[in-house]
């Protein structure tokens, strides 16, 4: 395949991704720019992340922080905003926070007060989501959905931290229904802390949920941000 016919077919995949959301958005009575589509950039090449964002999508998702300091000097030139979205390990925050705009994946506030003390010297607090499991599967990351109003609340009146929303990966299921069950479980979450009138609470707005497979649902379910690799990239490369 030449270097053009590989930027086609990325630009087609990445139509067909953008057209997939604004029309979950509208089945819901939502417009289309409530719903940003991040690109899960996980094992991808620098340069094929400098082709997407080019295209006009500049939200991309990090899993790892050693893949997320080796890209970005590739990327620095272009403006882009860039999220962790997988765990993060105390003797790695430094370097993370070197390159990221939003940490989507605290889930205790042992975290939460550690990237607060890195991060008071900002020139903009550093953006923050709490991660939830709202599936209840064991081999998922996050808080306990009953834990997490009060870890919002109390990593909201953290300094150098602005909480914007709450994140979770879907239930693993073909049960259409309990999926859509994991994603409201989120929404409730995100309404009740919103509502409750905690200091550093009331920009938490942001529900960051869905992958290729189920965005539909997570759209329908109130997702202001959906997490997509396969369905752009294409099925990732086994690991050796």
């Amino acid at each position: 395949m030449t270097a053009a016919e590989g930027s086609g077919q990325l630009a087609l995949a990445l139509d067909k991704a953008r057209s997939r959301a604004s029309q979950a958005a509208l089945a819901t009575g939502r417009r289309p720019e409530t719903v940003k589509l991040m690109l899960a950039t996980k094992t991808q090449p620098a340069a094929l992340i400098r082709q997407a964002i080019a295209l006009g999508f500049t939200l991309i998702g990090e899993n790892r922080v050693q893949e997320l300091v080796s890209k970005a000097p590739v990327l620095a030139d272009l403006p882009h905003r860039t999220h962790l979205i997988g765990p993060l390990q105390s003797n790695k925050i430094n370097a993370a926070l070197r390159h990221v705009e939003c940490v989507e994946t605290v889930a205790s506030l042992g975290l939460a007060e550690q990237l607060s003390r890195r991060s008071t010297d900002r020139p903009e607090p550093l953006e923050v989501m709490v991660q939830v499991n709202t599936s209840g599967e064991p081999t998922k990351s996050g808080c306990q959905p009953a834990q997490a109003a009060d870890l919002a609340a109390m990593v909201g009146a953290l300094p150098g931290l602005r909480l914007v929303g709450f994140m979770t990966v879907g239930l693993n299921s073909p049960d259409a229904g309990a999926v859509l069950g994991s994603y409201l479980a989120l929404r409730v979450i995100r309404d009740q802390v919103v509502a409750s009138g905690e200091a550093g609470t009331a920009e938490a707005r942001e529900l960051s949920m869905g992958m290729s497979g189920d965005l539909e649902l997570a759209v329908q379910a109130g997702a202001t941000i959906v997490r997509l690799g396969t369905a752009v990239f294409g099925p990732r490369a086994p690991a050796t």
